[in-house]
């Protein structure tokens, strides 16, 4: 749907939608039933429709209480002047509260005031329009009066030649709706006829030509007319204050447009292959597919929306056809090339997408600016191919441009420098003891992991990535990993961070208190023996002893006697030592005590127990055995 609504038209729509809106008394001059007026009252909640001064008058002293009312007038854009200047009169005489808005057509009103002039100077008045034509008709009113040897014709096929041949000049006028391609058919016609001087200007849409009659003598009256005509079309002369009015409240959606111009305005249609643009103006706009966007590949429903305001530049005007082609792509790149500009005398960082990879590095699109980024400088390692990056969205500095040649070179490993180091100050001035951070696993080594926070590498040793017991950091994590971690301790003169990535609330050993009591019987899993008794994994990162003496219910030798590593049994738990995080499980106590056994075992068991003095640590390392008296024990 495309709105061809007269934009003179399209103001009057505009004063009386306000008006109704605000509870005004609208009243409309010009001819019931027109199309133009129906389209006026069809704005208002209502309104009345009058069609002269005498109509107007009779109107308001039949309501009375309209006079001290706020009264908004408008008037059909192809009234005469005549007939709003006695509206005026009517009511400044009537109405104390009444706003007029002269809503003439400043191009009608230039047609009437030079065709009363050109037939009062002519012996015969054309006016060529359609018989339905409101401006036609008023034209044809005008000449009448002034000249009674007028005719009012739609083609060249209604003139009148018998009423031109004995006059010495002929003034042609034609209405603002009449086609060009008529008023010439008329005019080469004539001139087969009669011998015709003409006078074409292009101030002037109302006079198109003063026809001289064959004769010697009538061609000095001719020039006379000619050069008063010429007179009246003078700009002191086209039009006064009034119209001025109105028309300035035109002008910005009546512009002449010109190519190379910026210009801005509405969607109102999308189609395959354009987007019609509505820019105010007597010209029909619009943006072929491949000047709004230089994604080809992009449907143009995906790129703007009906309604949407957009801005592009003229690339071409046809006054013929009165349409605009724009360029919303050209636009864009004259303004990247100003901010790539800005952004190389800056140093600032820019933003693109790698479009392709080009000899010895790629090419990157910054706002359809193409860029290109040596290999050395894309920060891809060496041995790695270039195409991984492609179609990526990069950060990119400009580090040498030649705008006349259209050359530019950014560095993307600059930019990322540049990033790193903002990064870095803004760690530095906010770490503390605790805070937690979101990082990536760099590198790793088989004391830990080094991990960057944000523009700083922090090290994780390799006790602080698990609880449970691990030999390799790769046991946890990978590089590449992201994983969040916190700060144990820093040094800001070293440039040095210890992270840790094992949480208390993720601590084996709580979760064991919280969960278990001496007595209970659970479920283990022997992982080490040892010369006085074996270790088994109650949880992953928790083990508990079970002492050499607590193996079996007779005496044995050594724990691989009866226990291999990987064994599973239920044991109990005898004691839980918090302050030390020991535990001490027993196989003994749940298995019925061995026939003949000497009563003095009790005893011989309770003294190796005591005869061995261990350490167990929290990842189940132990230390310090020492037996007080082996032969006693054996």
């Amino acid at each position: 749907v495309i709105d061809a609504t007269c934009p003179y038209v399209k103001k009057i729509h505009e004063i009386v939608e306000e008006a109704s809106k605000l509870g005004k008394h609208v009243i409309i001059i010009g001819e019931k039933e027109h199309p133009e007026v129906n389209g006026i009252y069809g704005r208002c909640n209502s309104a009345a429709v009058l069609a002269n001064s005498r109509e107007l008058e009779s109107y308001i002293n039949s309501k009375k209480e309209i006079t001290e009312e706020a009264i908004i007038v408008v008037f059909q854009t192809t009234q005469t002047r005549q007939n709003l200047l006695e509206c005026k009169q009517v009511l400044k005489k009537l109405c104390t509260n009444a706003q007029v808005f002269d809503t003439i057509c400043f191009a009608t009103l230039e047609r009437q005031t030079q065709a009363k002039k050109l037939s009062g100077v002519c012996d015969a008045m054309v006016v060529i329009g359609a018989k339905h034509s409101a401006n036609s008709r008023h034209l044809f009113r005008l000449c009448s009066a002034n000249c009674a040897n007028t005719q009012f014709v739609e083609d060249a096929s209604e003139l009148c030649f018998d009423a031109l041949a004995k006059v010495s000049i002929i003034g042609i006028t034609a209405g603002a709706s009449t086609p060009q391609c008529i008023i010439w058919e008329v005019l080469n016609k004539m001139s087969d006829e009669i011998n015709v001087s003409e006078i074409i200007t292009e101030e002037s849409p109302a006079l198109e030509t003063v026809a001289e009659a064959a004769n010697d003598t009538a061609t000095e009256n001719a020039a006379e007319v000619m050069a008063e005509a010429e007179e009246i079309l003078t700009p002191e002369n086209q039009k006064s204050d009034a119209e001025k009015t109105f028309d300035e409240l035109l002008e910005g959606s009546l512009k002449t447009i010109y190519n190379g111009e910026v210009v801005s305005g509405t969607v109102v249609a999308i189609s395959a292959k354009d987007v019609s643009v509505d820019l105010g103006t007597k010209y029909s706009a619009f943006i072929p597919a491949d000047e709004l966007t230089n994604d080809g590949e992009l449907e143009l429903e995906s790129v703007v929306s009906l309604g949407d305001k957009i801005e592009a530049i003229v690339v071409r005007v046809n006054d013929v056809e009165g349409t605009a082609q724009l360029s919303k792509k050209r636009l864009d790149a004259a303004k990247s090339w100003n901010d790539i500009e800005q952004a190389h005398a800056d140093g600032t960082v820019v933003s693109g997408v790698v479009k392709e990879e080009n000899k010895g590095g790629v090419v990157v699109s910054v706002n359809g600016i193409r860029v290109f980024v040596p290999a050395s400088r894309t920060g891809v390692p060496k041995n790695s191919p270039l195409s991984d990056i492609i179609k990526k969205p990069v950060n990119l500095k400009i580090i040498e441009m030649n705008r006349g040649r259209g050359r530019v070179i950014g560095s993307i490993r600059d930019a990322e420098r540049a990033e790193r180091r903002a990064r870095s100050e803004a760690v530095w001035n906010e770490i503390e003891v605790g805070k937690e951070y979101k990082g990536v696993v760099k590198s790793l080594t088989h004391y830990g992991a080094f991990v960057d926070i944000g523009g700083v590498d922090g090290m994780v040793h390799v006790s602080e990535l698990s609880w449970n017991r691990i030999k390799n950091p790769a046991e946890v994590v990978n590089i590449g990993d992201e994983i969040e971690v916190f700060v144990l301790d820093f040094d800001k003169e070293k440039h040095r961070i210890s992270l840790g990535h094992k949480k208390q609330s993720d601590n084996p050993w709580n979760i064991f208190v919280s969960n278990n009591n001496v007595g209970d019987i659970i479920n283990v899993k022997v992982v080490r023996i040892m010369p006085f008794g074996a270790f088994a994994e109650i949880l992953p990162g928790v083990d508990g002893l079970i002492h050499i003496s607590q193996i079996a219910n007779r005496h044995i030798s050594k724990p691989e006697d009866v226990l291999s590593i990987g064994d599973v049994l239920d044991v109990q738990i005898t004691a839980i030592d918090t302050d030390k995080n020991r535990i001490s499980l027993s196989a003994r106590a749940l298995i019925t005590p061995a026939a003949n056994e000497f009563n003095d075992n009790a005893d011989i068991s309770d003294a190796a127990e005591k005869a061995f003095v261990y350490e167990l640590s929290e990842t189940g390392e132990v230390s310090g055995i020492a037996p007080e008296s082996s032969e006693e024990i054996q």
